[in-house]
């Protein structure tokens, strides 16, 4: 359990689901650990649930400012910065007649935007090594109910892992996509126990595995992309979805 000893690892995202589960396995693989929320309160309650070096950040993804204030704490406190992985997300899902451009603006800006220029802020502080992991979506690939802008900006955003991973490629940054399927997270908690279990029933139906997935899977697979043994793998996908970005079910 020791395949990240010495790495220092930034979650953005990380006081929930994936971006959680993530962060208890990068510590237990000997990481040193920052996650980021917009929630202080949040933050604070995901470090009593995590155990082990961890730095946590004040921060908004789709801040583009605090993208360099982000960058500019993590010199001050690391002295490099070995994995990066852009988990922050909006998951707006509207019709096409209730969306707004305010809305619209909001989701970019936390799904595409500030993943873009929080690389660029973090260039200085990267390891000849370093990491970076672009977490995506099925909606990316698939079409499916009020998905339209939230698969478009997972899309764009996994497509950074080919430009980036080309860019970056002189300094030893590379760059991949994880992209998870249905997934068990807090994301639908608010809407109550009841409607929660009929979406992951229906969400269900289409896996072709026949299960959702969960945040622990996914963040077993980050750790192969964040450790050493990933070191041949760059400008690519994985997807972790259950078979339901590639089989018509």
């Amino acid at each position: 359990m020791d395949r990240l000893t010495g790495k220092h690892a930034l979650i953005t995202g990380g006081t929930g689901g994936i971006g959680l589960a993530t962060a208890r396995e990068f510590l237990a693989e000997g990481a040193t650990v920052a996650i980021t929320g917009r929630s202080q309160e949040r933050l604070d309650e995901a470090a009593r649930q995590l155990d082990g070096p961890l730095l946590p950040i004040l921060s908004d993804a789709g801040d583009v400012p605090g993208q360099a204030a982000l960058a500019a704490r993590l010199q001050e406190e690391w002295p490099k910065l070995d994995i990066v992985m852009s988990n922050a997300a909006d998951v707006t899902h509207l019709p096409i007649e209730e969306w707004t451009e305010e809305a619209f603006d909001r989701l970019v800006a936390t799904n595409l935007k500030g993943p873009f220029f929080l690389i660029k802020a973090l260039l200085p502080l990267f390891s000849r090594q370093a990491s970076v992991i672009l977490v995506g979506s099925v909606s990316a690939f698939i079409g499916h109910e009020n998905a339209a802008v939230y698969g478009a900006a997972k899309a764009g955003l996994l497509s950074f892992s080919r430009g980036l991973t080309y860019e970056l490629k002189e300094r030893g940054v590379r760059v991949n996509g994880l992209s998870p399927g249905p997934t068990v997270t807090d994301t639908f908690k608010p809407l109550g126990p009841e409607r929660q279990a009929a979406i992951y029933e229906e969400l269900r139906r289409t896996v072709p595995l026949h299960r959702i997935g969960t945040a622990t899977e996914l963040a077993k697979a980050a750790v192969y992309l964040a450790s050493d043994e990933s070191a041949y793998t760059a400008g690519t996908v994985l997807r972790v979805d259950g078979g339901i970005g590639e089989l018509a079910y």
